[in-house]
């Protein structure tokens, strides 16, 4: 519709019918903006491009000095947006996943548990073992750092952007008796069997009854050499009867976890009390 049939149309107030006439670029101007930045942060906007919005002014001041090409200038701004999405992204999936607490793996201290190996720590936190569905466990007394593990390498599978749940045997246990209550079982199962690493934290600390002892069951069946799982318990494996007292299923269990995985026994030497016994005796 041309102005002038704007301007002809009956009911429209004279401020109004200059709006509509104006061009659209000039509406994006904020009072006092320059035109072009007005546009820029339109687009930015209109596109969710939060860092090159936020950024691009630094940008062309870099580029100025290092008297850069249009292209090259391009090609810098568009890689600083996608590696702020990256860290984002990274940031999104641990938040995610759910951790008791922040561990990473860069912080376990392999002098106080010499029967950790680093490069076996190391492998792991690369995604290989996750995608090939294989399990890890982590055995070993309380304060060995089986949980510092468990969430640091988990963590790293995070960051290398798959998705990580963590939590603990009794709070799975507990959340699929009141799904199955609920008759929403089949959706929590489902909920769960999309992550592609499980770590199961706390394993053995409980005893469970035949009931939960079942549903913890049907959560390793699901994820047989199809999705990941990670587990930490304080029990050998020669003592989860206590936990599983059903022999068969407590069988069926030891195997599934067993079968092509990665096994990381932390010892029975709790460094947290000797790092605790050590600072009072420098006192």
């Amino acid at each position: 519709m041309s102005s002038a049939t704007t301007a002809a149309r009956p009911g429209v107030p004279a401020q109004a019918r200059a709006s509509q006439a104006r061009p659209a670029r000039e509406r994006l101007v904020a009072p006092g903006m320059d035109p072009v930045d007005a546009a820029i942060d339109q687009a930015a906007r209109t596109l969710h491009l939060p860092t090159i919005r936020d950024g691009y002014e630094d940008a062309v001041e870099s580029a100025l000095r290092e008297r850069s090409t249009y292209k090259q200038f391009l090609a810098d701004l568009l890689g600083i947006e996608v590696a702020h999405r990256e860290e984002r992204r990274k940031l999104r999936l641990v938040r995610e996943a759910n951790f008791s607490r922040p561990k990473r793996i860069e912080d376990f201290d392999y002098h106080a548990n010499p029967n950790v190996s680093p490069e076996q720590i190391n492998t792991l936190c690369a995604p290989g073992w996750v995608h090939a569905g294989q399990p890890l466990c982590l055995i070993g007394d309380s304060g060995t750092g089986k949980s510092h593990l468990l969430i640091g390498i988990g963590t790293a599978i995070a960051e290398a952007g798959l998705k990580v749940r963590y939590t603990t045997a009794a709070n799975l246990v507990n959340e699929l008796a009141e799904a199955a209550d609920d008759r929403q079982l089949t959706k929590v199962m489902a909920r769960y069997g999309r992550c592609d690493l499980l770590c199961l934290d706390e394993l053995g600390y409980l005893d469970l009854d035949k009931a939960g002892a079942k549903l913890l069951f049907q959560i390793f069946t699901d994820r047989e050499e199809r999705r990941a799982i990670a587990i930490a318990s304080n029990a050998p494996f020669s003592e989860w009867n206590r936990t599983f007292s059903d022999p068969r299923l407590c069988s069926a269990i030891v195997d599934r976890l067993t079968y092509q995985a990665h096994i990381i026994e932390t010892g029975t030497e709790s460094f947290r009390l000797l790092t605790t016994t050590t600072q009072r005796r420098k006192k």
